[in-house]
């Protein structure tokens, strides 16, 4: 019998984290981590294992607990940058932008919710509420296995955060309030608008 083929995720979970660990450690340091993680390279073009991502997602927690949640939200937002940059036609940007907050929301979570694929990777991902916005993320592999007395999905918070305050509303408050780390059945991710 063979093994179960393991889910892929978007190489932004990542592509992104590189620069803001070389910044907080320096390459070799970072190199390191990744090497421990089993991640040697990372291709921009194409899926990755979604064991690797979620071992060096706990790995940066666990090495630097103080700046953990700091970093992950910087490559959060470098996520959302580069999904603003080369996956969201500026067009459709544009439009939500134009849209009363009451429609581009909801029209934004299905968008989302179409691609959940590339940052959800083999976790199931659903809108629970259109306005207010609810995402859930359940059996979650960037954090399966992981025990915490808190959320710890600063990487996706940051991600929702940043494409919501930009193509919705600046004021969007995005929080984790549940997560699968503390043993619930899946991440929570509220959205509050101003």
């Amino acid at each position: 019998m063979s093994a179960p083929a393991e889910g892929r995720i978007g190489p932004n979970a990542l592509l992104q984290l590189i620069p803001v660990l070389d910044r907080a450690l320096g390459a070799p340091d970072r190199l390191r981590l990744f090497a421990r993680a089993g991640v040697e390279a990372v291709p921009s073009d194409r899926m990755i294992a979604e064991g690797p991502v979620a071992q060096v997602h706990r790995a940066v927690r666990a090495r630097l607990p103080d700046q953990a949640q700091a970093l992950m939200q910087e490559a959060g937002r470098g996520t959302a940058d580069y999904i603003l940059a080369h996956r969201i036609p500026k067009a459709a940007q544009r439009l939500l932008r134009a849209l009363p907050r009451r429609l581009s929301a909801p029209l934004l979570a299905q968008a989302i919710a179409r691609n959940a694929w590339t940052f959800a990777g083999s976790g199931q991902f659903s809108i629970v509420s259109r306005y207010p916005v609810v995402f859930e993320i359940a059996d979650n592999p960037v954090i399966r296995g992981e025990a915490a007395l808190h959320p710890v999905c600063d990487w996706h918070v940051a991600v929702f955060q940043r494409l919501f305050a930009a193509l919705v509303d600046p004021g969007v408050a995005v929080t984790e309030t549940a997560c699968c780390a503390c043993g619930a059945p899946a991440c929570r991710f509220v959205l509050r608008l101003p």
